[in-house]
């Protein structure tokens, strides 16, 4: 769990895109700037470096290409390069013009540990505007031997040949070059079907206006839809500009996510680097089925590929994560992207109940509205679908129910949000029909002594929600469910007759560190009387108000810290991480309360750490509590609408699980793992 580990021990594999200062025609120079960059992904221990389209000879040369002098040098230049390469980490992917068959070929060359392992042509050549590349360049489609001479050597020559690291569980590497990637179908999408999760990106792709943002739609998208990653290089100073320009734009993008971007029109060599997460390609395709059916539409095609075994070992030495891990994965850090979020997950709640409402044909609803952040919740969007049907907000039946712990700041926080929302409010004191409970089942309780186990907090749970559902008998509306993701996946409900059951759990979906986010997106929208109240909750802290004491009784001393607990969900339930990696993951994420990447809305208060021992600890009590003894609870769960693609526990959505099974083999990994 350290964080000097290495990031290649925790499934993870470091690339590099680089961008060297160029010189037209000039293979010698252009194999120093090479070999300056290769040193500093060495240096970095990046185990890929990628390097522009025809680097070791530049690009825009035109009609020099067809001079053998120049072929000649370009040859000597690998050579050079592949004997370097002996003392150097990184695969090296280099671009350079090469014959074979009769023909010049735009080849990407990789070289490892003084091999050359093969060199992959481009298969689609730009012959418009400014490209006239079939002048020069044969396409992959016509190499027909399946090796080629170059430097000296006989080399696997092709675009269908795979780089297999068998070291690294689930890396497999495949290049292709510029325009392949801008065609409708590229190489690198049967690439990926064929098995790779690792795609480069060779290129010379000019500058023009606008050009950028359409190479990183290219990036995210054709490593979404690959679910793998995506090394782009493109060429940058140095190259001729006689009609053109050339920015040096380089990316590196994982399933959709960009990582790392260099600084466009540099003037010196660049490099840039991140850390793939192979273990997330890894189940993301396991779990996409369409991935594996699109494989077997293309079967014949993709049993063509070539693999060609690289000898890599892993580093092993110290190494800090070259990635940012958020700490609230649930919750965007950056401000725009969080108010879009925020607007996003109340329309899709809010829809969601005004459809129910209209499918049952009903126009009122209940809440149990006890003051804290999750009815809160529930109120908000109750109030927002109802404007949305027209329906008048004194048809949302509030409920203050407090029960034998309730604080008074809470029953005046409910009454407050109920008439600043403009809600029917009523209060039902369950005191009296629990001491009646708890008569009748003979507890210590009611014979004065000080007993308050869960019999005590459930008879109170119990009431609250039997009060609700007899009261919708009465009304005729639907009880609207008010608890979330996070008690979900803890087990932190009273199943039954209880705060598990609903008629709509609109927040079923929603992990306690969104449902604050969100309250807090909500404090500039809401009138100053609903503002009052809303930083009132917010300042409070999680609680079930089920026990009595001179102190409120914290949810979080029970079931833990809910930022990490959000956090071990978030990575077991939607990549089915192994422990260690939660954990290591989590020490990177929480190891520094100084680290400036917290939520805009987040208030200083609540910018913690958590040492390694205490991560330890709690997701020892996140494992027992969510694979054994209470998936029953998710199993029976009300309906409500799933909001995040970080996952939903519903039975019917993301998450199907039996209720009868342990956590011995999640507690033993991470006693193995986790260090005294």
């Amino acid at each position: 769990m350290s964080s000097s580990a290495s990031p290649y021990a925790q499934g993870f594999f470091r690339v590099a895109a680089c961008t060297p200062r160029v010189t037209p025609a000039d293979p010698a120079a252009n194999l120093a700037a090479t070999l300056q960059l290769a040193q500093q992904a060495h240096q970095h221990q990046a185990g890929l470096a990628v390097f522009p389209e025809l680097g070791l000879s530049a690009y825009a040369i035109d009609d020099l290409l067809f001079q053998d002098a120049l072929l000649d040098t370009v040859e000597d230049a690998l050579d050079s390069l592949c004997r370097a390469s002996q003392a150097l980490l990184p695969v090296l992917l280099v671009g350079a013009p090469l014959r074979a068959e009769g023909a010049l070929f735009n080849c990407a060359v990789a070289i490892h540990r003084g091999r050359i392992l093969c060199a992959l042509p481009k298969t689609y050549r730009p012959n418009y505007r400014e490209f006239y590349e079939k002048r020069h360049f044969a396409s992959a489609a016509d190499a027909r031997g399946g090796e080629l001479r170059v430097a000296g050597r006989q080399v696997p020559f092709g675009s269908d040949i795979l780089l297999d690291f068998p070291r690294l569980r689930g890396l497999v590497l495949h290049a292709e070059i510029c325009e392949d990637l801008w065609v409708p179908a590229p190489p690198s999408g049967y690439a990926a079907l064929a098995g790779a999760t690792l795609l480069a990106n060779l290129s010379a792709s000019n500058a023009t206006v606008g050009k950028a943002e359409y190479r990183r739609q290219l990036g995210a998208g054709q490593s979404a839809r690959c679910i793998a990653a995506y090394v782009y290089s493109a060429a940058g100073y140095g190259e001729s500009t006689t009609d053109l320009a050339w920015d040096g734009h380089a990316m590196i993008h994982e399933n959709g996510e960009l990582l790392a971007e260099s600084p466009r029109f540099a003037n010196a060599p660049g490099l840039i680097f991140a850390d793939i997460d192979l273990d997330r390609l890894r189940q993301d395709r396991q779990r996409t089925t369409s991935f594996t059916d699109c494989a077997s539409l293309h079967r014949a095609r993709l049993e063509a590929f070539r693999r060609i075994a690289v000898d890599f070992e892993p580093p092993v030495r110290p190494l800090a994560l070259a990635r940012r891990i958020a700490r609230f994965p649930f919750v965007p850090s950056d401000s725009a992207s969080l108010d879009a979020r925020c607007a996003e997950v109340y329309a899709i709640q809010q829809q969601g109940l005004a459809r129910r409402l209209q499918a049952c044909g009903v126009q009122k609803v209940l809440i149990g509205i006890s003051g804290g952040a999750d009815s809160t919740q529930a109120a908000l969007v109750a109030a927002g679908a109802f404007d949305q049907l027209g329906l008048p907000r004194t048809q949302i039946l509030g409920y203050s129910l407090p029960g034998l712990a309730t604080r008074a700041q809470s029953r005046r926080n409910a009454l407050a949000l109920m008439q600043g929302l403009g809600l029917s409010a009523a209060e039902i004191d369950i005191r009296p029909s629990c001491l009646q409970m708890l008569e009748d089942i003979g507890h210590p309780y009611t014979r004065g002594e000080p007993v308050y186990d869960i019999s005590f907090e459930n008879v109170q749970a119990g009431e609250r929600t039997s009060h609700l559902f007899r009261l919708a008998n009465q009304h005729g509306g639907l009880v609207i469910g008010t608890g979330d993701l996070s008690e979900l996946a803890l087990g932190y409900t009273t199943y039954g007759v209880g705060d598990q059951m609903s008629h709509y759990a609109v927040n079923a979906s929603l992990p306690k560190t969104l449902i604050r986010h969100l309250l807090h997106w909500q404090l500039p929208r809401q009138p100053a009387a609903v503002r009052r109240v809303l930083r009132r909750i917010l300042a409070s802290a999680a609680s079930p108000e089920l026990v009595p004491g001179d102190s409120p009784q914290r949810a979080e001393d029970t079931v833990g810290p809910y930022a990490l607990q959000d956090f071990f969900l978030y990575y077991l339930s939607r990549f089915g991480y192994h422990p260690a990696k939660v954990a290591y993951l989590a020490e990177q994420a929480w190891g520094d309360a100084a680290r400036g990447d917290w939520p805009a809305l987040l208030p200083e208060a609540e910018r913690v750490a958590y040492a390694p021992a205490q991560i330890g600890h709690w997701l020892a009590v996140f494992l027992q509590r969510f694979f054994a003894g209470s998936q029953f609870k998710r199993s029976a769960l009300p309906n409500g609408p799933k909001v995040g693609s970080g996952g939903s526990l519903s039975p019917r959505a993301d998450w199907r699980a039996p209720s009868d099974a342990g956590a011995e083999a999640w507690l033993d990994a991470l006693r193995r793992w986790t260090p005294p």
